[in-house]
């Protein structure tokens, strides 16, 4: 469920029409519903409800400040993957202790800028990570906790460019391992286990591969337990799909997500600690694009937009489908025409969709891409020195810019000509 509606004929992010923004801000832009946030982040907390948990958001997914900040005050832990994201975590007024430090290359000084400002753990994917975490902590003078990201080999059944739990991935320890990796993390100064983390891949449509990667850390904390280790948390990641599509796409839901996780390391007494950030975002946010031709070629119509490839990546990176539609509903029985949905960058792959069935569109007119608040705007560049996109936050019946589109100078002028030019 999502808060962008047609409401007497035209699109409305909550209470608030589209082409209102859209006449305030210019296009492109993105814009987030609060509504829509706030209920998917209370989702899992009910799903997984009464196991002691924290539902950490995934940075990575979309890293706004103010998007961050509306979900820690509903009490969200943070999932942060660079020094970037960490800052901003902590700029959002998120406390360290509700922050998780995930990613497999981890700098000392990303230790240290996380160690210093306060850290609720670092989910360790490397026994060489490890140890530098470990010579960072010691020169410090503190301890730093640590979960180990085990690698299940389990087939997350999804893209294969967002698969993080095979073998071949690069994330995590073999599962194999797991003990004599955990023994060493006991014998090094300056680290406190506490717990296990997994992640096996993003955008999952099944529950079978969660179920079989959790029934491995089950087995693997009843194993860790016995070998003397003191496992209290489960970091068991993120990855639940979301519908792209308002057809029979159909993944699992967050009740159904938490049964599997109660069903399966429930009776551990460890506190769950989840790392959504698709299924919070994705259907929160649409990308708002304006028509600049409709161009006739010999074999097919193109609906040339001002949003482009740099704007939203996911179609040409990952062959992603994203329902496209007018901001002007159309008339009942209005019958529809194939387009080529395309960006003005000079590449082929600035393509959003192929033959898609649309009503009959003009210059001028507004379109929205759906289900693009995720790793919409945290993946878009400047390519072909087009500004960013501007952000904007609706809550009922207002809406606010929190990211501006930065003006053609201010690109220009990052830009520093050396003085023997």
């Amino acid at each position: 469920m999502d808060h962008f509606l047609y409401r007497n004929g035209a699109l409305y992010a909550e209470d608030v029409p589209v082409a209102d923004i859209a006449a305030t801000v210019g296009t492109p832009f993105y814009c987030y519903s609060a509504a829509t946030l706030t209920r998917h982040f209370k989702l899992f907390q009910d799903a997984l409800s009464p196991l002691p948990n924290l539902v950490c958001f995934a940075i990575k997914s979309l890293s706004n400040v103010a998007v961050l900040k509306l979900l820690g005050n509903l009490g969200a832990g943070m999932d942060v993957v660079s020094a970037g994201e960490y800052l901003r975590a902590k700029a959002a007024g998120v406390p360290g202790d509700r922050i998780v430090f995930s990613g497999v290359g981890k700098t000392r000084a990303e230790m240290r800028l996380a160690l210093e400002g306060g850290i609720r753990q670092f989910n360790v994917e490397s026994e060489p990570e490890m140890r530098a975490l470990s010579e960072v902590a010691v020169s410090m003078g503190v301890v730093a906790p640590i979960t180990i990201r085990v690698n299940p080999d389990v087939d997350a059944k999804t893209h294969a460019k967002i698969a993080t739990g095979k073998k071949e991935n690069k994330f995590g320890i073999p599962i194999s391992r797991a003990s004599e990796v955990y023994a060493e993390a006991a014998r090094l100064p300056g680290l406190k286990v506490v717990g296990i983390d997994v992640h096996i891949g993003s955008q999952l449509t099944e529950l079978e591969p969660f179920e079989m990667a959790f029934t491995k850390v089950a087995e693997l904390t009843r194993r860790l337990r016995a070998e003397g280790h003191d496992i209290t948390r489960l970091d068991l990641g993120g990855g639940l799909g979301i519908p792209y599509t308002r057809g029979n796409e159909a993944p699992p839901l967050p009740q159904q997500y938490g049964a599997l996780i109660k069903r399966t390391v429930g009776d551990l007494g460890c506190e769950i600690e989840i790392e959504p950030g698709r299924l919070i975002s994705g259907n929160a946010g649409i990308l708002v694009s304006q028509v600049i031709y409709v161009k006739s070629g010999e074999e097919r119509d193109f609906l040339i937009v001002d949003a482009a490839m740099n704007d939203l990546v996911r179609p040409s990176m990952y062959d992603a489908y994203h329902d496209i539609v007018p901001v002007i509903e159309p008339a009942p029985g209005l019958e529809t025409q194939a387009y080529d949905v395309v960006g003005p960058i000079c590449e082929t792959g600035d393509t959003f969709a192929k033959a898609r069935p649309m009503p009959p569109l003009a210059a001028g007119d507004l379109i929205a891409f759906r289900s693009a608040g995720a790793y919409g705007a945290v993946m878009a560049s400047e390519y072909n020195s087009r500004p960013l996109v501007p952000e904007v936050l609706v809550m009922g019946d207002h809406f606010a810019v929190i990211r501006a589109r930065p003006s053609y100078i201010e690109i220009v002028n990052r830009d520093t000509v050396p003085e023997w030019l």
